[in-house]
């Protein structure tokens, strides 16, 4: 009994929210920052972000066609944050021992970000055929 009270406890201490919003994105940075640190597939999302904007901004695109694209790469970049965070914790709680429910999550999460990839690649593919069919028809 003793025990729980002392989980308790000390659950009750480590759960707490930040008073002030100032904190809150600054926590928010943090995480951001983390990722684009550490985590190897985060840089190449990033990286690919970057390539397709600057290639974008070779085409005449719509406003609607850049709302799409921004949507698109911040879905992917979404869930790799995600991603990540379900990783974290399921290795903090399993201890680096193997787990097939522990599997089973970090699959999951994975796979949500490689069909928001193909999503993209499919919605890259969308808006920029048009536009490169375009330049080869003009010449």
């Amino acid at each position: 009994m003793r025990n729980r009270r002392n989980l308790y406890r000390k659950r009750k201490h480590s759960y707490r929210k930040s008073k002030n919003v100032f904190f809150s994105f600054k926590y928010a940075i943090n995480g951001l920052i983390y990722c684009a640190k550490s985590e190897r597939n985060f840089k190449i999302q990033l990286l690919s972000a970057f390539l397709i904007l600057l290639i974008s901004s070779l085409f005449e695109f719509s406003n609607i066609e850049y709302i799409i694209l921004f949507s698109t790469i911040f879905l992917v970049l979404i869930l790799e944050l995600i991603n990540t965070s379900i990783e974290s914790l399921v290795d903090l709680l399993i201890d680096k021992k193997f787990n097939k429910l522990a599997r089973i999550s970090k699959d999951t999460a994975a796979t949500a970000v490689f069909l928001a990839s193909l999503n993209s690649i499919i919605v890259a593919l969308y808006l920029f055929l048009p536009k490169i069919k375009l330049l080869f028809t003009d010449l």
